[in-house]
């Protein structure tokens, strides 16, 4: 493990914090934790794991509530990876055990563990969009092209698309499509970059087409698509270009070296 990925030094109430955390994925109170893991996240242990920047924690009403930031779900997934801490018992370690295991079959789906543990069913919220089945999906307006022709303009008028539709990019065209599109987003190899924004850039091809070439670049070794950990910084627009993998809604695509 790099410098840049040497985990902190935890105590073990530390690292069942960040572990609840993980396996509820959701802002949890004080309250909360007391009744799922019997202890609250208060004082030294609050105080460091806010300082380095793995809990956000919200103290605006009683009972405080905690949860996850991005780096704080990027080193609960490395736990299991460092040494346990010297007074840790043997819960403490049958615990990292597990989580050596769970890591190795989420590398195995290939999902990640906001994916895995997330509790909310897409879709649901007030200002996310009606999804069904892939088959279902209603795609925006708009024509599809093969790769190097020229883009069809939106029709103003449905009317207009009425004639032979262009024919749809083939499958690795479209993987290529989706890849030339993040390049141009992507500040480096391997950044995150927001499927809103990719799908803007490849507004002219029909959603399902995209869609599609989405779930199939997953499964190759450079592509990682996932969830916003934090749903309540999503926004309509985030919400409207998520693609459903394994029956969940992704909102962010990295292609690259991890």
């Amino acid at each position: 493990m790099s410098t840049a990925d040497a985990l902190p030094h935890l105590t073990p109430n530390q690292i069942n914090a960040l572990v609840v955390l993980m396996v509820e994925a959701r802002e949890l109170t004080n309250t909360e934790l007391r009744e799922l893991a019997g202890f609250a996240l208060t004082g030294a242990d609050n105080s460091k794991l806010v300082k380095l920047g793995l809990v956000s924690t919200d103290r605006s009403q009683r009972p405080f509530s905690h949860e996850l930031t991005e780096h704080g779900w990027h080193v609960a997934r490395r736990l299991h990876t460092a040494r346990p801490p010297r007074q840790s018992g043997s819960a403490t370690r049958s615990l990292l055990t597990a989580l050596a295991n769970v890591d190795r079959g989420l590398d195995r789906l290939r999902i990640s563990p906001a994916d895995f543990f997330r509790q909310d069913v897409p879709g649901t919220g007030t200002d996310a969009p009606a999804q069904g089945d892939d088959a279902t999906t209603t795609p925006p307006a708009g024509t599809t092209t093969s790769t190097g022709a020229v883009p069809t303009p939106h029709a103003a008028d449905p009317a207009a698309t009425a004639g032979p539709a262009a024919p749809e990019p083939a499958a690795d065209d479209a993987q290529a499509l989706v890849r030339a599109a993040y390049r141009e987003l992507a500040v480096t190899p391997g950044a995150w970059v927001g499927l809103a924004d990719l799908r803007e850039l490849l507004d002219e091809y029909d959603r399902e087409t995209v869609d599609a070439a989405l779930r199939a670049l997953v499964r190759q070794d450079d592509v990682r698509i996932i969830p916003v950990a934090n749903s309540k910084s999503l926004t309509a627009r985030d919400r409207a270009a998520a693609v459903l993998i394994g029956n969940e809604a992704n909102h962010a695509l990295s292609i690259g070296p991890a």
